[in-house]
């Protein structure tokens, strides 16, 4: 009997494991995304976190009868990179980013996390 528990509980710790890595620490996806800087903060209430915004060309759908731009929200975790773009904010950059399952408090309050600054214009 205690030979079973033991096996369950060890697959139950693999499982929870293999899910946490899946849904926070797994790159989904990577890219790069350019437009003008809108904003660069740090805010946070127990985790200070860098964060911003990127106004992107184009017009996206909005609710009927309305046109929206195309804002791309995103983390940053390097101090460095918010400082480059803190001290640029209104110009054109073009950002590499990776994109996770989930947000972690102290990474970000974005699944998207800025990583490099490819381009400032």
């Amino acid at each position: 009997m205690k030979k079973t528990l033991w096996i369950s509980l060890g697959v139950v710790l693999i499982l929870v494991s293999v899910f946490v890595w899946y849904k926070y620490f797994f790159v989904f996806g990577e890219g790069v995304k350019s437009g003008y800087l809108n904003y660069a903060m740090k805010k946070g209430y127990v985790f200070k976190t860098y964060e911003g915004k990127l106004i992107q060309e184009g017009f996206g759908k909005g609710k009927t009868g309305t046109i929206t731009s195309y804002e791309f929200e995103f983390s940053v975790d390097d101090p460095e990179i918010f400082k480059q773009l803190e001290t640029n904010s209104g110009k054109t950059f073009d950002l590499h980013y990776k994109e996770y399952n989930g947000a972690l408090p102290w990474r970000g309050n974005t699944k998207f996390v800025v990583d490099k600054v490819v381009n400032m214009k």
